[in-house]
């Protein structure tokens, strides 16, 4: 068996490498913001053998992990990005739902300052733009 990059990175997180994981970790690459739903269409192609818990496995391993991140819009579906660690932020189309990573809004992280903090220390701020992509504005 070949070493992957993704083998090794798995093995980074303490993770056993699994045929299941590793093609749910590849998938990502390629499905930015995808749901579990989405992963687990593209890899049992890959992994017919791949049940649906077995990704939502993965996923929550993944997270625990801190080698992927979980955003959740409202109104959708949990979605999982590889992007991790950089306090970004998301734009999201309110007609076709297409998100896209936005850097930091202003400053370093965590970005905004919250008029009273409560006590708490401020570890990162999630914030959502809400919109129309280019596509769908074009057709209003």
């Amino acid at each position: 068996m070949t070493t992957t990059a993704t083998d090794d990175l798995l093995r980074d997180a303490g993770l056993r490498v699994t045929e299941s994981r590793r093609a749910v970790y590849d998938a990502l690459r390629a499905l930015p913001h995808a749901s579990a739903e989405r992963l687990f269409d593209q890899v049992r192609g890959a992994v017919p053998s791949t049940s649906m818990q077995s990704v939502y496995n993965a996923l929550g391993d993944f997270v625990a992990a801190d080698l992927v991140r979980r955003i959740e819009p409202a109104g959708a579906p949990g979605l999982y990005e590889l992007r991790i660690g950089d306090n970004h932020h998301h734009l999201v189309c309110t007609s076709c739902g297409a998100v896209h990573d936005v850097d930091c809004t202003v400053g370093a992280a965590p970005c905004l300052t919250p008029s009273d903090t409560h006590g708490f220390t401020i570890a990162t701020a999630e914030v959502t733009f809400w919109g129309l992509c280019p596509a769908c504005a074009a057709r209003v």
